[in-house]
């Protein structure tokens, strides 16, 4: 059975993959929704697992007990090629030099020298790295061992700060082994999933070694033909650089996935296996294959056309993603239609569209036009879209949990926190309430306020449409999922700014926004329509007194200049609760809406809030905010015998944490206020 731990996992980054991963970039931001689509996959699995992710065009990472040392099996060899190249680089290896190859050398298991090569066969240095790596040769792999030298491999990744990851022994010749405790415990080899990540990414960056050397190590991975450990689910011709490796209860790969967004690095490291079977269907196996499958598909979305040239006429010999959501959606909307949803416009779904014509009275041409497009209504991108339809979901009275008892201590793991009376944002109780610290998407709080004040001068405002633009829809971390080109209203954007906390909502609102609010020296349009919106946000905060705060962007994304408090965040959860629209936005759980396309399409949205207190009685809102700099963070009214609170947690230890911790303050703060169960 596993341990709660290893069901809940760690999600990090560590510090050495930060430093490593750069070019240019700073550093890598753990990315929530591929957590949330990662987490479910590794807690079924039977045995321990550790992953580090990163799409190396964003930095957007994931990780789940990437630190903790994990046996490599044949994974060693990547490091094991590295350091051989390392070696030549620095002229105390030549890969050209010829080995011979001795009966004595022969070792059974994975590769092709021992059964198919007769001793006194000569190979190059070069070529033994080639099967080391291409058909993961044992015999191939001690060869280049032996000259390379036995500690070499650990030594060099030592001092590339890279300690966990050190080869142990030569394979198959246990009585080699330079640690014998490590041997024992780990087997061949030992590494990290972040460490390996960091090879990964330096080595797809071109930075280990040299350039060319970097070159033709990929080479080598690319010529894996164990691909499928990473690519069985993937598109077929998937370019994939990998190594992998199996023993016993083990299963590894680590590799990079040149995915049309751009390249991801995968490590995925798995030990105690339950499973231990040697079939392409071995549990430890197919994980490989899942996790690369959901990053790859996390990272490259279906697709839909996003530029304003977009064609209206859909016809006969189109093909793509735009075709699949037609044939879905005739199969959906038509009576007797069987479409294979292929993505091919030939002509039995020529067919299938005049007849819709046909039964529309429209001009039955074949080719889907604006009118066709109205008349079908709402495209199903995927099956479950045919279920979201906004008036229903809308609708919805969701069902909530008894309310919480108000016994017990205030015990939390918060760094800093405040207990405010609702109606004035006074504080009544507080540990650091005035510590400044980051607040990652809390900060939407006052992106939504000024929004909103804004709309209250202009009441015409939240019916206006936006249009989200390019940046918008690149914007990183938690998404809306709305598209380049897709339209919606100011006032339906807010839901997608505030229930799934999107960046690319808070992005896009600022850039509408931004041409209505004042300049900071009161000048002409001297500014971005951002930046001009983030000055009226610090406008608003010194307006409300949140002396202590300074916003540096509209969502919360990672900025040092990016700073608040728990009481100012009180301040400004008390000012904008009493408005009955913020107050609307904040407590709903889940709201859908429908928005138009280039080329005349339409689709259902549907945004849930991510703030699981709303699933309690007694709680209305606020916001929820994580990020690495600024842990787990927390803003939430409750109500108790009709008095109101407002409590702020900032640096919980986890996104459960922080519920866990304003559930215990609030229980803590209803006794101290007199009240009972």
């Amino acid at each position: 059975m596993k341990s709660v731990a290893e069901l809940a996992g760690t999600f990090w980054i560590s510090a050495l993959v930060l430093i490593l991963a750069g070019s240019g970039k700073t550093h890598a931001e753990d990315d929530p929704r591929l957590a949330d689509v990662l987490r479910p996959v590794i807690a079924a699995h039977d045995g321990v697992v550790a992953v580090a992710i990163q799409h190396l065009s964003t930095s957007a990472s994931f990780a789940h007990r990437a630190e903790e040392p994990m046996p490599t099996a044949s994974l060693i060899k990547l490091p094991i090629m590295i350091a051989a190249y390392h070696q030549a680089e620095s002229g105390k290896l030549d890969l050209e030099q010829s080995l011979e190859l001795k009966e004595a050398d022969k070792v059974p298991g994975s590769g092709i020298l021992t059964s198919h090569f007769s001793s006194g066969t000569r190979i190059s240095l070069r070529d033994a790295i080639r099967l080391m790596t291409v058909y993961s040769d044992n015999t191939a792999t001690n060869l280049v061992v032996d000259q390379l030298g036995l500690p070499v491999t650990s030594d060099l990744m030592s001092g590339w700060n890279l300690s966990n990851t050190r080869l142990h022994s030569k394979i198959y010749r246990g009585d080699t082994s330079i640690a014998p405790d490590r041997s024992a415990k780990f087997g061949l080899g030992s590494t990290t999933a972040a460490e390996m990540l960091q090879l990964l990414v330096k080595l797809d960056r071109r930075e280990l070694v040299s350039a060319d050397a970097s070159k033709q190590m990929l080479d080598h991975l690319s010529a894996c033909e164990d691909k499928a450990r990473f690519g069985r689910f993937l598109p077929k011709g998937m370019p994939i650089a990998i190594k992998t490796g199996s023993v016993g209860g083990t299963r590894t790969a680590a590799g990079v996935i040149e995915s049309p967004s751009g390249h991801i690095a995968i490590c995925v490291l798995t030990s105690n296996n339950v499973d231990q079977s040697w079939t392409d269907d071995n549990a430890g196996v197919w994980l490989c294959a899942e996790i690369a499958r959901r990053a790859f598909e996390h990272f490259n979305p279906p697709k839909i056309p996003t530029t304003d040239q977009a064609p209206q006429d859909l016809k006969e010999g189109a093909s793509g993603e735009l075709v699949e959501a037609l044939q879905r959606t005739l199969n959906k909307r038509t009576a007797g239609t069987r479409l294979s949803v292929d993505g091919d416009f030939g002509p039995v779904t020529r067919q299938a569209v005049v007849a819709f014509q046909q039964a529309q009275s429209l001009n039955p041409t074949g080719a889907i036009d604006t009118e066709t497009w109205k008349a079908l209504g709402p495209l199903i991108l995927k099956d479950e879209d045919g279920t979201a339809e906004p008036d229903l979901i809308n609708k919805e009275i969701a069902p909530t949990k008894p309310a919480d008892s108000i016994d017990g201590p205030p015990i939390v793991s918060s760094r800093a926190w405040v207990i405010a009376d609702a109606a004035t944002g006074r504080p009544l109780w507080q540990d650091k309430g005035n510590e400044r610290r980051e607040i990652a998407s809390m900060t939407k709080v006052m992106t939504a306020w000024v929004v909103l004040q804004l709309a209250a001068e202009d009441s015409k405002l939240l019916d206006e449409v936006i249009t989200f633009s390019s940046d918008a829809d690149k914007t990183p971390g938690s998404t809306c999922g709305l598209k380049k080109g897709e339209k919606v209203s100011v006032g339906e954007l807010l839901y997608g700014l505030m229930l799934p906390s999107g960046n690319d909502a808070a992005t896009a609102l600022a850039e509408f926004a931004g041409p209505r609010c004042a300049t900071e020296d009161g000048s002409a349009d001297v500014q971005s329509p951002i930046a001009r919106f983030v000055v009226q946000m610090n406008r608003t905060a010194e307006t409300l007194g949140m002396n202590e705060t300074v916003y540096a962007n509209p969502h919360g994304l990672p900025d040092t200049r990016s700073r608040s408090t728990a009481i100012d965040q009180a301040i400004l959860a008390s000012r904008a609760m009493q408005n009955s629209q913020f107050r609307n936005y904040v407590q709903t759980r889940k709201h859908a809406v429908r928005v138009e396309g280039p080329g005349g399409y339409s689709r259902n949205v549907v945004w849930k809030n991510s703030n699981e207190l709303l699933e309690i009685a007694g709680y209305f809102g606020v916001k929820t905010g994580t990020t690495d700099a600024a842990g787990a963070c927390l803003v939430s009214l409750g109500m108790h015998q009709n008095e109101e609170l407002i409590v702020v947690v900032l640096g919980s230890a986890s996104n459960q944490s922080r519920y866990v911790d304003s559930r215990n303050l609030f229980r803590w703060a209803w006794r101290k206020r007199g009240h009972s169960d």
